[in-house]
């Protein structure tokens, strides 16, 4: 039986891709890429995950900008026309005149 085993391992020797597989260097370089893509605290699914955050965080970045600007050309035009500031009033904060009533209709379907 050991025999067996001998001669089938020298067979096996004798083939390119066993000698190249059984290397030992071939072995450690195959574990540490292994290690790295996958085990690692470094591994490239963690960077991947970590690159991800960072493009939805610049997303929100890019559309915290343009409501800002949105709200600052908002804001010149409330302060420079009083119309304006009195009809931002009445629409956002219900505001109303003296002896005046407001029926609000809602037209959102529920």
């Amino acid at each position: 039986m050991i025999n067996r085993w001998k001669n089938r391992y020298n067979a096996l020797r004798k083939h390119l891709w066993f000698r190249i597989l059984s290397n030992r260097y071939v072995i450690m370089t195959a574990a540490f890429a292994v290690w790295m893509t996958f085990l690692d605290i470094h591994s490239c699914q963690v960077h991947r995950e970590i690159d991800r955050e960072m493009a939805d965080i610049e997303n929100s970045i890019d559309y915290y900008r343009e409501e800002i600007a949105r709200d600052e050309e908002m804001l010149l035009q409330l302060e420079s026309q009083s119309e304006m500031l009195e009809k931002f009033a009445r629409e956002q904060y219900l505001l109303r005149r003296e002896n005046e009533e407001i029926y609000i209709i809602d037209t959102a379907l529920h």
